[in-house]
C-alpha cells in the first residue's frame, strides 16, 4: 500500500515560507510603509482585511488558524526575512488566518495595490512571492480548518450547494456533519439552532448565517464587495470561464481597467473537468479547477476586479456618458466603455418531470471530491458521450464501485477523444451502455433510489438501484439575460458576431460589445479555443477604444 501523502507544508515548506535576503528586502522597501508592533499585539485577525503583505525585519510572529470554538492551531512562526500574507492580500480580501506578535516586531507593509506593482516591476521577486501566496492557500485548503464552517446533514442539498460554492471559489472551509460530528453538535447547541434551520454557516468574522444563498455567503466572507457606481472601466467582462479570464488577463496586463462578473464561480464548465490532458503545455494533465484557479490568480495579479457571484441582468446605454451600463444583482450597476460577453453555456438538463426533486442531492452536474465522497463504494450512473463525460467517468471510477455510462449513440468514438475512449475501455469498473436513454427517476424526499432506462433500438427497459446520477449531456448558450439588450442571436440562442453584422470578427450587433468563447455563434467549443479568443478580443478592444479616443479628441479640438 502506498504511504500516505505528506501535506504541502512539509513537501514544499521552503517555497511556502521563503526567507528573503537583505538585497531582496531592500528592493521591496520602496513598495512598503514602515510599521512596528508590540509583543502580544494582534497584527491580523481572521475575517478582517489585513493591511497588506507584511515583511518582518526583526522580531517573531505566530501565524495561527481557528480550528474550533476558542481553539487555535499554529501554522508557522515567522522571523526576520519572512513575510505575512496569502492570496487574500493580493486583492484586499479578509484574512483567513491570525497573526500575533510574539515579541516586538519591526516590519514594513506593502498594500495590495503596491504588492501588484511589485510583482510586475520586480519579476524575480514577484515570482517567488506569488508562488508562496498560492502554496499557502493550497495549504489552507488541505488543512480544512480555516475559513467558514458549514454545518448540516452530509447529504442535504443545501449543505452540498454551500460546500460546492466554496470549493469552486477556491475558499478554504470546514464541513461538519450535524448528525455525527461532536463539534457540530456543540456549535448547534451553543447557538440554539433548530435542526429544521440547518444548514448553518459560521463565518470567520463570527457572523452566523441560516442556510444563506451563495451571494449572501460571498458577501459575509468578503469574496463579494460593493461595486463603485462612479467608476468607468475600460472593459466589463461577463463570465469568468476560460474565455473571460483569458480576456481579463490580457486586457489588464496591457493597461486596460477591467472588471469581471460571473453569477456562479470562476472556471465555467472547464472548472468541472476532472482532468484535462490535451491542453497544450500540460503533458501530465491538469484538473480543470487547477487550470482555472491559476488563471483567476493571474487576473488578480494584474489588478482585475473580480465580482463573483454577481449576475448580469441587463445591458444598456450608460446614459449621458459614452459606453455601457450593466445592471447586476442587488440593484448595483457597472459602467464600462466596452463589454465582452463570455457568459458561456449552462448545463443541459434531462427532460424528466421529477428531475428537479433530486438535483443537488442525487443528480449532479459536477464530479468533484465532494460528490465522490457521497458515492464512495456505490454504483453510479453517468449520462453523456463527450470529453467532459469521459473525464468524469474515469475520475469517478477511481472513487466508486462501478460507473454505468449511458450514451444515446451507438458508440463513443464520434464524440469523445480517442485517449479517453481507450482509457474507459481499460477501466474494469466502467460499463458503457449505448443507444440508451433515461426513462424515469425513482425515489422520495429528494433521494434517488433507482433509475430506469430504455434501449432505443430494442425497447428493453432496465431498472437499477442507483442513488447518484451524473449528467454531462452538453450545454445551451447562457444568453437569456440578453433577451432585451438588442444583441443579435442565432436560431439556437448563440451570440452572432462578425462580418455580416459588425466590423470586427468578434463584435456583436452593438458597437463596442464583443462575444467570445462558447457563447459566440460558430466558436469551437474547446478550452484552448476559448483562451485564444480571450486573447484575440483584446486587440479589438484596443482598436475600438482608440477610435473613440480619437473621435473625442477631434470633437474637443485637440490634436
Amino acid at each position: 500500500m502506498a504511504p500516505p501523502a505528506q501535506p504541502i507544508t512539509v513537501t514544499r515548506r521552503d517555497q511556502m515560507f521563503p526567507i528573503l535576503g537583505d538585497a531582496d528586502i531592500e528592493r521591496m522597501r520602496r513598495f512598503g510603509e514602515a510599521s512596528s508592533y508590540e509583543a502580544g499585539e494582534h497584527i491580523v485577525t481572521a475575517g478582517t482585511v489585513a493591511p497588506g503583505l507584511i515583511v518582518i525585519l526583526s522580531g517573531a510572529v505566530d501565524i495561527t488558524q481557528d480550528v474550533g470554538p476558542g481553539r487555535r492551531e499554529t501554522i508557522v512562526t515567522h522571523g526576520p526575512g519572512n513575510f505575512i500574507g496569502e492570496l487574500a492580500q493580493l486583492s484586499s480580501r479578509p484574512s483567513l488566518v491570525n497573526a500575533e506578535a510574539k515579541e516586538p516586531v519591526e516590519a514594513f507593509v506593502i498594500a495590495s495595490q503596491r504588492l501588484r506593482d511589485l510583482m510586475v516591476q520586480e519579476a524575480y521577486l514577484g515570482e517567488r512571492i506569488m508562488r508562496a501566496l498560492i502554496l499557502r492557500r493550497v495549504g489552507l485548503l488541505e488543512s480544512g480548518s480555516s475559513g467558514p464552517i458549514v454545518i448540516g446533514p452530509a447529504g442535504n442539498g443545501d449543505t452540498l450547494r454551500l460546500q460546492g460554492f466554496l470549493r469552486r471559489s477556491g475558499q478554504p472551509h470546514r464541513a461538519l456533519d450535524s448528525d455525527t460530528d461532536p463539534c457540530a453538535k456543540t456549535l448547534i447547541g451553543h447557538f440554539h439552532v433548530d435542526p429544521h434551520h440547518l444548514p448553518i454557516v459560521l463565518c470567520p468574522n463570527g457572523k452566523l448565517m441560516h442556510n444563506p444563498g451563495d451571494t449572501e455567503l460571498a458577501r459575509c466572507i468578503g469574496l463579494l464587495r460593493p461595486i463603485d457606481p462612479d467608476k468607468v472601466y475600460d472593459v466589463a467582462i461577463v463570465g469568468a470561464g476560460p474565455a473571460g479570464l483569458a480576456a481579463a488577463v490580457y486586457a489588464a496586463s496591457e493597461g486596460l481597467s477591467t472588471i469581471v462578473l460571473d453569477c456562479r464561480a470562476f472556471g465555467g464548465q472547464a472548472g468541472a473537468s476532472a482532468r484535462i490532458e490535451n491542453y497544450l503545455g500540460f503533458p501530465t494533465g491538469i484538473t480543470g479547477m487547477a487550470l482555472m484557479a491559476r488563471a483567476y490568480n493571474q487576473a488578480q495579479k494584474f489588478g482585475v476586479e473580480i465580482v463573483i457571484p454577481d449576475e448580469a441582468k441587463l445591458l444598456g446605454a450608460a446614459g449621458d456618458a459614452p459606453g455601457y451600463k450593466l445592471d447586476v444583482g442587488d440593484g448595483e450597476s457597472v459602467k464600462a466603455r466596452t463589454v465582452v460577453i463570455a457568459s458561456g453555456a449552462r448545463y443541459r438538463r434531462l427532460d424528466i418531470a421529477n428531475l428537479a426533486e433530486f438535483e443537488g442531492t442525487s443528480v449532479h452536474y459536477w464530479a468533484s471530491p465532494i460528490e465522490a465522497r457521497l458515492c464512495a463504494g456505490q454504483e453510479v450512473a453517468l449520462v453523456g458521450a463527450g470529453n467532459s463525460a469521459g473525464q468524469a467517468a474515469v475520475y469517478l471510477a477511481s472513487q466508486v464501485r462501478k460507473v454505468t455510462l449511458l450514451a444515446r449513440r451507438d458508440s463513443l468514438d464520434s464524440t469523445m477523444s480517442r485517449y479517453l475512449v481507450e482509457r474507459i475501455k481499460a477501466q474494469p469498473n466502467i460499463e458503457v451502455v449505448t443507444e440508451t436513454a433515461i426513462e424515469a427517476l425513482e425515489g422520495e424526499a429528494g433521494n434517488l433510489t433507482a433509475l430506469r432506462w430504455r434501449n432505443q433500438r430494442t425497447g428493453v427497459e432496465t431498472t437499477r438501484p442507483i442513488q447518484h446520477l451524473f449528467l454531462f449531456i452538453g450545454a445551451d448558450p447562457n444568453t437569456d439575460w440578453l433577451a432585451h439588450c438588442n444583441v443579435a442571436l442565432d436560431a439556437k440562442g448563440f451570440v452572432r458576431t462578425g462580418a455580416e453584422i459588425a466590423a470586427d470578427q468578434m463584435e456583436t450587433s452593438r458597437s463596442g460589445v464583443f462575444a467570445i468563447g462558447d457563447v459566440r455563434s460558430g466558436s469551437v467549443k474547446r478550452v484552448a479555443a476559448a483562451v485564444g479568443e480571450g486573447a484575440q478580443v483584446v486587440a479589438a478592444l484596443h482598436a475600438y477604444l482608440a477610435r473613440g479616443d480619437a473621435a473625442a479628441n477631434q470633437t474637443a479640438g485637440r490634436p
